[in-house]
């Protein structure tokens, strides 16, 4: 599978005529039909070799979300049965709202990673490799048609900076998916998954608390000391104190302590971490976005650090 460089694509370039800014409330009916083609790709890729097994498949997906949105047909008349992958494209095509299409496109990858991974497709070469291309190109269309959602590590999230992105969410994501962060991993997962949906007060307790259990599980890593009550003070304390960082760089940024402590929680706390008063307060989007970034940069640097730790 590939994303081909068309004549037509690079005289749009040419024209200036791409999408600069992302989008979030619409999947263009091109990228719609383009996921479609990938999902039946994942599924079936020796066409009908494995055709049982791929239309079991597709009548899981659509059995788990019509069980999900309690309804008997994801789309078409209720009273008439059609072929699941039918069903699952139809009600894919004419969904408005974009939350869902987005479940289709999550668990239907999901299933693809799951399929290619699990069986046994004996001498055919690059099955394995199937799921990887499938996701390449999932989040290749995604960024083509300028809209902001990666799928990564099994979830899609919203993108707001390809480069920050690339730079720091997924190295985050990478290096977070061990057994010794298996805790973090999840709670900056949530984070995203929150931001997705509008939940920024959410997104920013999630923040807090993988950074915070960050931390812990370079110390449990380390056998270094703390208390299960420490907030993210005193583990900074303790990450510093026992050489996480070179005593020479953390005598030349002197502001480090300070900015570890001042980011993350404070950010948090002065925005959803305490009683609000009788006004609620509104947490927008881009101070949510960028307290995202700075966690996950922070991340990287935390676990890179102890990384290198001798």
């Amino acid at each position: 599978m590939a994303v081909f460089d068309l004549y037509s694509k690079r005289q749009k370039r040419i024209r200036g005529e791409v999408p600069d800014v992302y989008a979030y409330d619409e999947l263009p009916k091109t990228l719609r039909v383009q996921i479609e083609y990938l999902i039946k790709q994942g599924l079936n890729p020796r066409g009908d070799l494995y055709a049982g097994r791929t239309h079991n498949t597709f009548s899981l997906i659509v059995n788990t979300l019509r069980k999900e949105y309690g309804v008997h047909r994801l789309a078409g008349n209720e009273y008439r049965e059609i072929d699941p992958d039918k069903e699952l494209f139809q009600f894919f095509e004419i969904e408005e709202n974009i939350e869902r299409c987005l479940d289709v496109v999550e668990i239907s990858i999901r299933a693809v990673d799951k399929l290619t991974r699990s069986f046994d497709y004996c001498s055919y070469r690059r099955y394995d490799e199937n799921a990887d291309d499938v996701i390449e190109e999932l989040n290749a269309r995604f960024k083509e048609n300028g809209v902001g959602y990666q799928f990564v590590d099994g979830e899609i999230i919203r993108i707001d900076s390809e480069l920050v992105h690339k730079e720091a969410v997924k190295p985050a994501i990478r290096l977070l998916n061990t057994k010794d962060y298996a805790g973090p991993h999840e709670e900056f997962l949530s984070a995203y998954e929150h931001y997705r949906h509008g939940y920024n007060k959410e997104a920013l307790n999630d923040c807090l608390k993988a950074f915070e259990s960050t931390l812990k599980a370079i110390c449990d890593k380390r056998g270094w000391t703390y208390k299960a009550t420490d907030t993210a003070k005193a583990l900074i304390d303790v990450c510093l104190s026992n050489g996480l960082i070179p005593p020479f760089w953390q005598q030349q940024m002197t502001s480090l302590r300070s900015l570890l402590e001042s980011s993350i929680p404070t950010g948090r706390n002065k925005l959803s971490g305490h009683g609000q008063g009788a006004v609620p307060q509104e947490v927008p989007d881009y101070l949510t976005a960028y307290m995202l970034h700075m966690t996950a940069s922070t991340l990287v640097f935390l676990t890179t650090a102890e990384k290198e730790l001798q």
